[in-house]
């Protein structure tokens, strides 16, 4: 693809920039959404099913997983890596100054993701199986609760660093394009 130059911008502003910059724009919101639910799910969402018995636990872990699992969620949650891999790819032209901030984030977001699919899907699949009776809910509750929150403050962790690798090449890339 030719690269085109921008009127008014003196031949810094090309196609390849505007796009990365967009693309690394819509990484960074993207990761923030996701950073913002787990950071909401530690501190907010799992203190207060903590209070609940652990049917009413369960019950309610249960609806909110079945709500989380929609299309806008996905699109989110899955465009946070594609979206970060694909500013880095278009940040590798131009040696931009941003490129080991993007390759640190994708490194973190890529984390995020595989510790979801490896620990917290699975231990939310134990719980969709086990409804709507959740015969031995004290036994399912002590084999989920504890580790999920544990791996859920991991992911709030890798995805706001993320965040912040994003936010940071957001910085050093804008200096240089503008």
């Amino acid at each position: 693809m030719a690269e085109r130059t921008f009127p008014g911008s003196n031949g810094s502003m090309t196609t390849t920039t505007v796009l990365g910059g967009a693309t690394l724009l819509g990484a960074t919101l993207a990761t923030a959404m996701v950073a913002g639910l787990l950071f909401c799910f530690a501190h907010s969402v799992m203190p207060g099913l903590r209070t609940l018995d652990d049917r009413g636990f369960l019950v309610a872990f249960q609806r909110i997983d079945a709500a989380i699992a929609n299309p806008w969620m996905m699109l989110t949650f899955l465009g946070s890596p594609v979206l970060t891999l694909a500013a880095l790819l278009l940040h590798l032209h131009g040696r931009s100054p941003a490129v080991p901030w993007l390759a640190v984030a994708l490194v973190l977001v890529l984390a995020t993701v595989l510790i979801t699919g490896a620990v917290n899907l699975p231990l939310n699949a134990a719980i969709q199986d086990a409804a709507p009776g959740f015969p031995d809910a004290a036994g399912l509750r002590s084999r989920f609760e504890d580790r999920w929150v544990r791996w859920n403050v991991v992911r709030a962790v890798t995805s706001t660093g993320a965040l912040c690798a994003l936010s940071w090449a957001l910085s050093v890339g804008g200096r240089v394009a503008g």
